[in-house]
């Protein structure tokens, strides 16, 4: 990888339509950004090299926009987050990390403040991009305004690359193939942001105005709509009760008043009390809808949908921490209620596919633990568990649930005993997590990315707080798995994309472990079944080979909300 491969730079200077340059052979070609989509595009069809560039959405957007494919790349700021944890990654950073300098000394960009002058760095000659300590200059952004530095930077971030692929080894031998997925997915949250979700407005809007309303006129409108929709809480209370719902502490009192008596306000906990008075079922009725008024009407509606019934927003490959992808807007957290109006649009349908019971997969293949990948081979993996237990199938998944997340108490705790006789490697290495996470040193997931457990709950130092050091384990006892999972998830999304572009289809949905593609109808049953293989094939790469099954939820639907689970 870059040293045996075909390899182009790609950089764009800055602003949204400064010049780009692509380094290919040593040669460096200064386009304007309206033609730096056919360059590359040329390119990628004659030569078909790994992209490299500081990060997609710097580098990348311009192509990406202007709707060409790239196959392979890397991205240094992906692989910066792999291999040091966290999110930020910028150039001045992933450059001095990848040659040895420390974090702190990186000099910090001038402000345009007249006190920069007090303690500005000694930069460099103009022609130079490095200063004399090694950073890349500090004023690199006001430099590169000037087109004719491009190629220095373009260098500079293939030298990056070079450091890091060097790197890899020394941390994981799978470091190497993370970064081209995690760059892989980065490129995927660009095409995901230019082509949107497909909505069905019309039933969208049905939907917003089902839990808010009918589109208010004006203020007064608005403020009427908001008095009755509380109505309908207040109507379960004594008359005259003034309360104000969007008060955790007077809802809380509130309660207590009709005999419910709550240590929090939560959906969770209330759920227990809806058959104790009516009011609970109201309250849980009405916040959802007040978040439907408040957070997913119709300033939403307007906001973030287009003309062409998409829904958009700005998508992340990485959310820094375990390394979940993540977006904004509602993408990722759009609630139930709303998902009726996800539908494919005329002459397409949607391939949905849910990954099945991934996290307790993925956790045999991490501990390598022969037993427990034993039972993967089943389509419920909790079958198999609970008859090695000699529970029921209920007990054996919290057991195995438990253990992913620290629960230790009631009967969980008691199934998890059954569950670390019978799979003592797995259990082992949960544990172990657990002690590494409860002393803030960092982990490493099993594609090599770092989990600086020190960073969760900061400011609280390690040992001073049984409390925090115990939530510190059970994060970095998660996060282990998930974040390993959150790695084949992108190498299955990867290799979906690369897969089933022939056919028309795009990727028009990451959600943690649900994948979903706009497909043209005739295209449908081939998708889904490139889709299964797919899973195959990247759960074999991505483990090595190793003996467990992974399986997909993978249907044909017209709407989201169609999916049977």
């Amino acid at each position: 990888m870059l040293a045996r491969e075909e390899v182009a730079v790609l950089v764009a200077g800055p602003g949204p339509d400064a010049p780009h340059l692509v380094l290919h052979d040593d040669r460096a070609t200064t386009v304007p950004a309206d033609d730096v989509a056919g360059l590359v595009a040329r390119l990628e069809a004659d030569a078909r090299p790994r992209w490299v560039w500081w990060s997609a959405g710097r580098d990348a957007a311009r192509v990406v926009q202007d709707g060409v494919r790239l196959a392979r790349t890397w991205d240094v700021a992906e692989a910066h987050r792999l291999l040091h944890g966290g999110l930020a990654a910028d150039p001045p950073l992933a450059w001095a990390a990848a040659h040895g300098l420390a974090a702190d000394s990186v000099p910090a960009a001038p402000s345009g403040d007249l006190f920069d002058l007090v303690d500005a760095p000694d930069l460099p000659p103009d022609d130079v991009l490095v200063d004399a300590a090694g950073h890349l200059r500090a004023d690199h952004a006001r430099w590169l305004e000037d087109a004719r530095h491009l190629g220095a930077w373009a260098r500079a971030a293939l030298d990056t690359a070079r450091a890091q692929l060097a790197a890899a080894p020394a941390v994981s031998q799978r470091l190497a193939g993370t970064v081209a997925s995690e760059s892989a997915a980065a490129l995927l949250c660009l095409e995901l942001e230019r082509d949107g979700l497909p909505l069905d407005r019309a039933r969208t809007e049905a939907l917003v105005a089902a839990a808010a309303g009918p589109r208010a006129a004006d203020p007064a409108a608005e403020l009427a709509a908001r008095r009755e929709r509380d109505a309908t809480v207040l109507r379960h209370l004594p008359e005259g009760t003034r309360t104000d719902l969007r008060n955790p502490a007077d809802v809380k009192a509130m309660l207590a008043s009709v005999g419910v008596d709550v240590p929090t306000t939560r959906k969770w906990v209330l759920e227990a009390y809806r058959d104790v008075h009516p009011v609970v079922d109201a309250l849980l009725t009405w916040r959802r809808d007040e978040r439907i008024a408040t957070t997913y009407g119709y300033r939403w509606l307007d906001a973030h949908v287009g003309a062409d019934d998409r829904l958009r927003g700005p998508w992340a490959a990485c959310d820094g921490a375990a390394g979940r992808m993540t977006a904004d807007n509602g993408l990722h957290n759009l609630p139930a209620l709303l998902r009726p109006g996800v539908a494919a649009h005329p002459g397409h349908v949607l391939v949905r596919a849910d990954l099945g019971q991934v996290e307790p997969r993925v956790l045999a293949v991490v501990a390598q633990d022969r037993a427990f990948a034993e039972a993967t081979r089943a389509d419920d993996l909790y079958a198999p568990v609970a008859a090695r237990l000699g529970v029921e199938r209920p007990v054996a998944k919290v057991a195995v649930l438990a253990a992913m997340y620290g629960q230790r108490s009631g009967a969980a705790g008691e199934a998890l005993r059954g569950l670390e006789a019978a799979y003592p490697t797995a259990m082992g290495l949960l544990d172990r997590a657990y002690e590494t996470g409860r002393r803030g040193e960092p982990l490493r997931t099993y594609g090599g990315r770092l989990v600086p457990t020190g960073r969760f709950l900061a400011g609280q130092a390690p040992g001073t707080d049984h409390r925090l050091d115990a939530a510190r384990g059970r994060f970095a006892r998660n996060a282990v798995i998930q974040g390993s999972a959150a790695e084949l998830f992108k190498v299955w999304a990867a290799t979906v994309r690369a897969t089933t572009a022939d056919l028309g289809a795009a990727v028009v949905l990451c959600l943690h472990d649900e994948l979903l593609l706009h497909v043209p109808e005739g295209a449908a049953q081939e998708a889904a079944r490139r889709v299964d293989t797919a899973l195959d094939d990247a759960a074999r790469r991505w483990s090595g080979g190793a003996p467990v099954r992974f399986v997909s939820d993978t249907q044909v639907v017209a709407r989201w909300s169609d999916a049977k689970d």
